[in-house]
């Protein structure tokens, strides 16, 4: 083998693991990505008026054996820990159209942090939500929750699954500027 053999094999090493951490940073962003529309889906699904509702759009975003669960003293209280799919949706649609609860709902994520595992089989996002919320009673709330949630990849697909579901209340209070009459 000639010096300019043995650089271009090395070269050869060099690219080819150039290649590899390459694919493996785009794999990570990919991951992130589905999680992101996951979650956006999710609040979306969740907002009124919009898709509210819609149980088997809201079940498609959770694996077999999701878990989604309050924590702290407000939500555990109140939510308790659901387990599968069925009881997610359930409880979900218990506050969303055609039940009487919300007259409009809205959900905002802030202050994101996606982490994908190396193997890319798990990935953990944390947001802080702002939910702003108008009753069909006439009265209105702005709610901050601090949201964890566990993902893991459909089979088969480049989307993201939640896993297990985890939102504690962080702060909340009247919303006076929601619950004034509209003109």
């Amino acid at each position: 083998m000639t010096g300019s053999d043995s650089a271009r094999s090395i070269d050869a090493r060099d690219v080819l693991e150039a290649l590899g951490t390459l694919e493996r940073r785009v794999a990570a962003l990919d991951a992130e990505r589905a999680v992101r529309a996951t979650i956006t889906r999710y609040m979306a699904l969740c907002d009124v008026p919009e898709d509210a509702g819609d149980g088997p759009a809201l079940a498609a975003l959770f694996t077999a054996d999701a878990v989604w669960e309050g924590i702290g003293p407000q939500y555990a209280r109140k939510f308790g820990r659901l387990e599968g799919t069925d009881a997610i949706v359930a409880m979900l649609r218990r506050y969303l159209p055609p039940e009487p609860h919300f007259a409009a709902n809205l959900h905002f994520l802030t202050s994101e942090s996606i982490d994908v595992g190396a193997d890319l089989a798990t990935a953990c996002g944390r947001w802080i939500m702002l939910q702003a919320s108008r009753h069909v009673d006439g009265t209105a709330e702005l709610i901050a929750a601090r949201l964890t949630v566990d993902f893991a990849p459909a089979e088969g697909g480049t989307a993201w699954l939640i896993r297990h579901f985890r939102t504690e209340r962080v702060l909340d209070g009247p919303w006076p500027l929601a619950a004034a009459p509209r003109s």
